[in-house]
């Protein structure tokens, strides 16, 4: 392999895509787990007072569950893209591992702050529900707008996720 060749496809680089990997599933999941339980916190709080009213208001925690499922796709997308060594040859260019850093980063950082804003509208807006029923759909249309956010994050790593291998092995 020449010098110009292992600039290009260093057999540091799959670092870079496992980073992706780690980082889309390991931040949509906090922030899945975190609206999750922000909002199951304010659905058993609202249960005590208004106890029909909990199926209805078990959406916040779907959604929440949802933004680990955007992680789990790009993670799975990305791994599958990164090829294993041939006879101690990389064929896995530098650029592909920052690319692929960068969808993990773009997934995972969006469902993050997704999950956040999902268990923080959650936990108030099905407190506020159990109270005033009228508020369900304007809490419903927020929810749906929070996890928009995750949504963009998958969008804009899924384009990521398609950048090539160029080590000319291929």
């Amino acid at each position: 392999m020449s010098s110009v060749e292992m600039e290009i496809c260093p057999p540091s680089a799959s670092f870079f895509g496992y980073m992706g990997v780690t980082c889309a599933i390991a931040f949509s999941n906090i922030g899945a787990a975190y609206g999750t339980a922000k909002s199951g916190v304010g659905i058993a709080s609202m249960g005590v007072m208004n106890p029909g009213m909990v199926m209805r208001n078990i959406i916040p925690v779907v959604m929440a569950g949802v933004l680990g499922i955007y992680g789990l796709i790009v993670a799975v997308i990305i791994s599958a893209t990164i090829p294993a060594p041939i006879s101690g040859v990389a064929r896995y260019s530098l650029h592909a591992g920052f690319a692929h850093l960068a969808a993990g980063l773009s997934c995972g950082l969006s469902g993050l702050a997704a999950g956040m804003a999902i268990g923080i509208v959650g936990d108030t807006g099905v407190r506020a529900v159990g109270q005033q029923e009228k508020v369900y759909v304007g809490v419903v249309l927020i929810l749906i707008f929070a996890e928009a956010l995750g949504l963009y994050g998958l969008i804009v790593a899924l384009i990521l996720a398609q950048t090539k291998n160029d080590c000319g092995q291929d």
